[in-house]
């Protein structure tokens, strides 16, 4: 069903702005739009900054999903899912992907990130929200320390726990910083059992998982 989903969603995003951030990036530098490029950065400068900045757009983003009720009711699909694996990483609403499109244009050309910036933050970004939704488990202190800066499988999994209070952190998806810095981090250890999924709702197929937003939301 997650690979279903997927499909629909890519074909639906694709057909309304297929390569829409990469169109903004360039246009952003033919007219000298966006913070970067009216300080003509270099190179060792705009990428950095343009993978930084972007997360952080996807950290208030995710954010906001699980704050105003409708792009929570969006969302949800995603959080449905009763297992954690990969293709929970791909097990997104097309309605969602749709409404961040305005959102991380926005972010693009206010940054005046370069086309090239962009391309290696959506290769990073989608590398880092796969590997996160994996049932991975690793020992302890490989764990601790890579969740000082990045966003590991078990602080996700925190994230998709069914208990609605830890559902309410963990919202980064490459770096672990923004939730430490804003406060809505909480340690997960690998070795710890999460059961994740929503109260009240099961697996459900493609067509339920599209009209899922127009049922009551979850809690």
């Amino acid at each position: 069903m997650n690979g279903g989903l997927w499909l629909v969603s890519t074909g639906v995003v694709g057909a309304v702005c297929g390569g829409c951030a990469f169109t903004a990036a360039r246009w952003a530098a033919h007219d000298g739009l966006g913070l970067l490029n009216r300080i003509n950065a270099g190179a060792w400068v705009a990428f950095p900054s343009t993978i930084v900045f972007l997360d952080l757009v996807s950290y208030g983003w995710h954010r906001a999903n699980h704050r105003v009720p409708l792009l929570w009711r969006l969302h949800q699909v995603h959080h449905s899912d009763p297992t954690f694996t990969v293709s929970t990483g791909l097990r997104f609403h097309p309605g969602e992907l749709l409404l961040s499109l305005p959102v991380r244009l926005a972010a693009v050309v206010l940054l005046g990130a370069p086309v090239a910036a962009v391309l290696v933050f959506e290769i990073a970004f989608t590398v880092a929200n796969l590997v996160e939704h994996g049932d991975i488990n690793v020992r302890r202190d490989i764990e601790h320390a890579l969740g000082r800066l990045l966003v590991t499988p078990a602080l996700h999994r925190r994230h998709h726990t069914k208990v609605d209070p830890r559902r309410g952190t963990n919202f980064g998806t490459i770096f672990s910083a923004w939730d430490r810095l804003f406060g809505t981090y909480t340690p997960n250890d690998s070795a710890t059992r999460i059961e994740t999924g929503l109260g009240g709702v099961s697996a459900v197929a493609l067509r339920r998982a599209l009209w899922l937003p127009l049922e009551r939301a979850a809690g």
